[in-house]
């Protein structure tokens, strides 16, 4: 049975890790997008959530005092970060101006072979690793605060802040299925990628600005 510390620390985990990704982001952004498209949702949604946990246990481990103590690999993927999300905000901008791109993919008709779901992942993956803000945040600051919980209960912490990734990913990319009616329309693929645009940019250019 868990006590009541365990408890407090998984809710605490729950709560911290919850307050960290669910906010308007790269990699948000894209999981709702294929959400509403209804392509690959699952295996995007596992991507994101095996990463979370990865990254959560190498914080608990201590990994967080290693990154602290090799700043220059934080500012190498900060400009590699900015780059690949000012590039991504551009081709969202560039959708914009594309009505055939515009148009929401059946899930059943959309014929998205491997290429599609191999570019869809490699896509997840890059602003997923290549965002500095993810090591700077769930490495340093949720390891930090899970072995700030005492022996013993830096693990339930860090399983409590998986379960919130778990539950986040999984509501925005099958929950987005609800938004299809609205972006059946051309006009509402403009608003949401117009949004990505800025949302990328905005975040490549305060990477490259380490703001």
């Amino acid at each position: 049975m868990i006590s009541p510390d365990a408890f407090h620390a998984a809710c605490l985990g729950l709560g911290a890790g919850l307050a960290l990704i669910v906010a308007i982001g790269a990699q948000n952004a894209f999981v709702l997008r294929q959400g509403i498209r209804g392509e690959h949702i699952g295996p995007i949604v596992a991507v994101c959530a095996v990463s979370d946990a990865i990254l959560i246990a190498a914080g608990v481990l201590g990994t967080g005092a290693l990154l602290a103590a090799a700043p220059a690999a934080v500012v190498v993927f900060r400009y590699v970060g900015a780059a690949f999300l000012i590039t991504y905000g551009v081709m969202a901008a560039r959708r914009i101006l594309t009505p055939k791109a515009l148009v929401s993919a059946d899930p059943e008709t959309s014929g998205g072979g491997r290429s599609g779901r191999a570019a869809a992942l490699a896509t997840v993956l890059a602003l997923t690793w290549l965002n500095p803000h993810v090591y700077l945040d769930t490495v340093l600051l949720l390891g930090s605060v899970a072995n700030a919980q005492g022996p013993g209960l830096q693990w339930w912490f860090g399983a409590g802040a998986m379960l919130g990734s778990i539950a986040w990913f999984s509501s925005l990319g099958f929950g987005a299925r609800l938004l299809r009616g609205f972006f059946a329309r051309p006009a509402s693929w403009r608003i949401l990628d117009g949004g990505i645009a800025v949302t990328m940019v905005g975040l490549g250019v305060g990477l490259a600005l380490g703001t």
